[in-house]
């Protein structure tokens, strides 16, 4: 029996199926991720993002399409994570916006409302990249619009539209070089074909294979990004139980301060120590149990202010407690300006926040916040004016799409790398307009290079770089230029490509998996080939990446 007309219960149960079998593809769709670094997502990604949209259709099944489809544009858009569901969600927001008033279509309407997806889409990246999930939405449309002209069945239209996609998809090889050289399909395409097989099974009575129950919000958030390093460890296992926070002001009648002996004498107190000074003030963090003896120690350089004390088990207790995106605290009243930011690693998250971060979202590579998590985060700070930093290429258009939401004056810096996140920060005026700072900003952050070491999940080869699974990589400015299976080796010959004789700092933020033995092997290294290169290092603790580097 032909189905002519589509009608609101029916298109809920498509988008369930759907999100269904893009959820039993997810790690295949993660698979196909051209660079083989551990932080592949798109399939995760995408699969948070459809999932959001579905439970939302869910919550409001009813006979009208129209009705419908802004729940799913609605799910879609707060849910939206990574450039990929960015885009999934954008897709299904011009799709809601074309038949919002209708309460059921033809299948011409249909497809038509699937074109205006496309431009909606192409409308909301700044630089539309053919051979992407893109291309292969736009050919599957055309298809549709065409197919549609004639024929009247949904279940033949879906099953052109279907066929298109795939065979859009396996041209993206011809459009994207880099896919041809690594020998894989554009994995955003691949989702948004599972999404369409979905769609197709539904209209023909049948069920996606391993279909299971839909996973909530909660339990595909836990299991697949906010898992932290607070699940693995007990309360108690906290030796300094005290995050503290000052600034000294100095004063001529107390003692000379010189920051190196400063700092080593504090470290006596604790760990995960930051001091940042300049002519008139020091800025420190410090996790100690004894938070009034760090206080006493640093008085007799200055006054003390803006001092903040804060009991880190009573935190603890709290995060494995309540599962959200770990955001830093807010102040209770609205303030003029607040800058919220992205990081990933407790030592990263610090440093951000011992140079004038108001909110921190944990997150990043693997673990791109969604819409719905930025608006919180900026909700949360209770500030007039809102400057945001994803510091990742694939959180820029899930931040974006927050500003659009957010009621308040909001702008985002484009930052897309740690490095360049904190050297934006540092330009950051308050005294400046949103618009203005954000200028500044993003010129500052362009005068940063950043590198990265990370390990290979495959064998392969990228930009004339032999790669096997488990070597260590040296990514510059997203660019793999070294491999080897010495992953201080690759340290030193990435930053061999990144020191030339204008450079003057380089910052290494060391991961979790490094010891201090290596990181200072590795400063050793850079003081005796790159003797006039100033070198700062920070534990950041990040995971997957062993090194992050950043060169002024």
């Amino acid at each position: 029996m032909s189905i002519t007309s589509l009608e609101g219960k029916r298109f809920a149960q498509m988008v369930i199926q759907g999100a269904t079998q893009l959820s039993a593809n997810a790690q295949l769709v993660d698979a196909l991720n051209v660079f083989p670094v551990p932080d592949g997502d798109t399939g995760t990604n995408m699969n948070l993002s459809m999932t959001s949209g579905a439970k939302e259709v869910q919550n409001h099944i009813q006979d009208h399409i129209g009705n419908v489809a802004t729940a799913l544009s609605k799910g879609l858009l707060m849910g939206a994570r990574g450039n990929s569901g960015v885009i999934l969600s954008q897709l299904f927001r011009g799709f809601g916006k074309a038949i919002e008033g209708k309460e059921s279509l033809s299948s011409a309407e249909f497809a038509n409302a699937l074109q205006t997806g496309v431009e909606t889409a192409y409308k909301a990246v700044m630089k539309p990249v053919e051979g992407t999930i893109l291309t292969v939405a736009k050919d599957a449309a055309r298809k549709g619009v065409s197919v549609a002209e004639t024929e009247s069945d949904f279940v033949k239209l879906m099953q052109a539209i279907v066929d298109e996609a795939q065979a859009s998809l396996n041209r993206t090889p011809d459009l994207l070089p880099v896919l041809k050289e690594v020998g894989v399909v554009d994995s955003g395409g691949q989702g948004l074909l599972c999404v369409y097989e979905g769609f197709l099974a539904e209209l023909k009575g049948e069920k996606v294979s391993n279909q299971a129950s839909l996973p909530s919000m909660n339990d595909l958030v836990s299991a697949e990004h906010h898992k932290t390093a607070q699940d693995f460890m007990s309360t108690e296992d906290i030796e300094f139980g005290y995050c503290t926070e000052f600034m000294v002001r100095f004063e001529n009648d107390k003692q000379s301060f010189v920051e190196e002996d400063f700092r080593q004498d504090l470290s006596k107190f604790g760990d995960s120590l930051l001091v940042i000074s300049d002519d008139e003030l020091a800025k420190v963090h410090i996790h100690s149990e004894q938070p009034g003896d760090v206080l006493t120690y640093g008085h007799q350089y200055g006054s003390l202010i803006n001092i903040k004390i804060e009991n880190m088990r009573q935190q603890h207790s709290s995060i494995v407690g309540v599962s959200k995106p770990a955001v830093a605290e807010t102040p209770a009243k609205e303030v003029d300006f607040a800058i919220v930011t992205v990081s990933m690693g407790e030592g990263i998250a610090e440093l951000f926040k011992s140079i004038g971060a108001t909110s921190v979202i944990e997150g990043g590579q693997t673990m791109n916040p969604s819409t719905e998590d930025i608006v919180k985060a900026v909700e949360e700070v209770k500030a007039k004016k809102v400057i945001i930093m994803p510091n990742n290429k694939n959180i820029i258009m899930a931040a974006e799409q927050a500003a659009e939401v957010l009621e308040m004056e909001v702008a985002v810096v484009p930052t897309k790398t740690v490095p360049q996140g904190m050297a934006a920060l540092l330009a950051f005026n308050p005294s400046a307009s949103v618009e203005d700072n954000k200028q500044l900003m993003t010129e500052a952050s362009k005068q940063v290079k950043t590198g990265q070491v990370t390990f290979a999940v495959r064998d392969t080869s990228i930009d004339g770089v032999s790669i096997s699974k488990d070597d260590f990589m040296g990514i510059e400015e997203g660019k793999i230029v070294i491999s080897d299976s010495d992953r201080q080796k690759s340290a030193q010959s990435l930053l061999d490509t990144m020191l030339d004789a204008d450079s003057e700092i380089l910052t290494i933020l060391f991961g979790e998996d490094v010891s201090e033995e290596d990181v200072e092997s590795l400063r050793e290294y850079v003081e005796q080939h790159y003797e006039d290169v100033e070198v700062e290092v920070h534990n950041g603790k990040q995971p997957l990446y062993s090194y992050i580097f950043s060169v002024e």
